[in-house]
């Protein structure tokens, strides 16, 4: 009896948990389809016959200052895409090699890799974005280089854990059937990977799809605007905010990334279970 009480209260507990965190989203919705009026009145309560405007903010969001919305939704999609696959396929190496080649050096590197994910990043912004402007990495491919320098120390921290599970008797056995270290890696490696793979790509790509400021700082915002930038920009135009715009185009944004966290959510604890091994 206790034991199920127990259960049915952590149940309870963990719907209201669930009620409060989805109901900031509801709001966004809600009031997506309300005039400006209605939503700094009354923000929290149900459109009706005066305050309802279908999808006129949604028209007029994706329609703003004569910048497509869609071209957004390209530069996102790219930027997020191409940062995720060279994050790993570039870590996913850097990790299996520092994990076998057990010296100072790639120890040194591990350790500089695990401490930049708690260096803050207003340390390094200005300096990042005077780096950027000189190498002329203002465009959606020179963006990627910079997301895989931010997204390395998490990935390599999760891919080293993971590879070490992994016994080494496989490798020397590949080894002795004359592969390669390339073709171990990719051949044997990196598909027992997966599900580290999986995790990591999930984390990076929510993360960059709903990025602002590190494309803020480095795109040329006046060609390449983001889904976050192109939102950024109702916001204050023309010296008042639209606020019916904001909440239709972010809407918009989350969708995608919802459908793929939904798609893809299974995989997260399995892959970080996976690489939480000690060592």
């Amino acid at each position: 009896m206790t034991k199920r009480f127990s259960r049915t209260l952590t149940t309870v507990i963990m719907a209201l948990i669930s009620v409060v965190y989805l109901f900031p989203i509801f709001t966004v919705i809600m009031n997506s389809f309300k005039n400006k009026t209605a939503i700094s009145a009354s923000p929290f309560t149900f459109p009706d016959a005066d305050t309802f405007v279908g999808l006129e903010n949604y028209v007029r969001g994706v329609d703003f200052g004569g910048y497509p919305f869609i071209k957004s939704v390209a530069y996102s999609l790219l930027i997020t895409v191409l940062s995720t696959v060279a994050i790993l396929l570039f870590t996913s190496m850097a990790a299996w090699y520092i994990t076998r080649v057990d010296n100072k050096v790639s120890r040194a590197i591990y350790y500089l890799c695990v401490f930049s994910m708690i260096v803050p990043f207003q340390m390094v912004m200005f300096t990042l974005s005077k780096t950027a402007d000189t190498l002329n990495l203002g465009n959606p491919l020179g963006i990627v280089i910079v997301y895989l320098g931010f997204g390395a120390g998490l990935a390599i921290f999760m891919f080293s854990g993971f590879v070490k599970s992994i016994p080494r008797e496989i490798e020397e056995a590949a080894t002795i059937d004359g592969c390669g270290p390339v073709r171990t890696f990719f051949g044997i490696v990196f598909p027992i990977m997966k599900p580290t793979l999986i995790s990591v790509g999930i984390l990076e790509t929510m993360w960059i799809w709903n990025d602002f400021l590190l494309p803020f700082l480095v795109l040329d915002i006046k060609e390449y605007r983001t889904i976050p930038i192109h939102i950024q920009y109702l916001n204050g135009s023309y010296g008042q905010t639209d606020i019916g715009a904001i909440m239709a185009l972010i809407v918009l944004s989350i969708i995608p990334i919802v459908i793929f966290y939904f798609t893809c959510q299974k995989h997260i604890i399995k892959g970080i279970m996976a690489g939480a091994v000690k060592g």
